[in-house]
């Protein structure tokens, strides 16, 4: 019954070449804490509200089929009621992924998405680390919805380029 299909000349449908993605590996790009109640003295209870802000950049490589990604964050924590600043962390953690088979028109979202997704895991841990090991309570970053945080870019981006045309005097 199988070969029923074949030989009455129906072509067997061609099934689309397999997205591949492989961490080629991980970095640290750039790193910074500043324990600012340490440095000034800061008296009382401290009750950090933190304030986590996360950007994206990503490029291609000059070998086929590489890309780099890296995720930035900037969490910056403040004193509830006095709004001190208590501790400032950036941290640049990048990817080098190996992708093959992903469509142009999808390869930006696709970086923008999964490649973050893939390392975040690795980030978070080195944040959580930083700040406990600063004397602060451990910060466990919450999940992140990265298609979320993508549309949110392209809408800011978008508005950005709307605002840069509306600047433009006609000629």
């Amino acid at each position: 019954m199988a070969d029923e299909a074949e030989t009455n000349g129906a072509a067997k449908p061609e099934t689309a070449p397999q997205v591949q993605l492989k961490v080629i590996g991980q970095f640290i790009r750039d790193m910074s804490f500043e324990n600012i109640v340490a440095q000034k003295g800061i008296a009382g209870d401290v009750t950090p509200d933190v304030n986590v802000q996360i950007s994206l950049d990503g490029k291609k490589r000059g070998v086929d089929n590489q890309y780099e990604v890296v995720t930035k964050f900037q969490v910056t924590a403040k004193n509830k009621g006095t709004e001190d600043t208590l501790f400032v962390m950036e941290l640049d953690y990048g990817g080098i992924f190996h992708i093959e088979n992903v469509p142009d028109e999808q390869l930006h979202p696709f970086l923008m998405i999964e490649c973050p997704r893939m390392i975040f895991p690795f980030a978070r841990r080195i944040v959580h680390d930083v700040i406990r090991d600063g004397g602060f309570p451990p910060l466990n970053l919450d999940t992140i919805d990265w298609v979320a945080l993508y549309r949110q870019n392209l809408a800011r981006q978008a508005e950005a380029a709307k605002a840069a045309d509306a600047k433009t005097p006609s000629a």
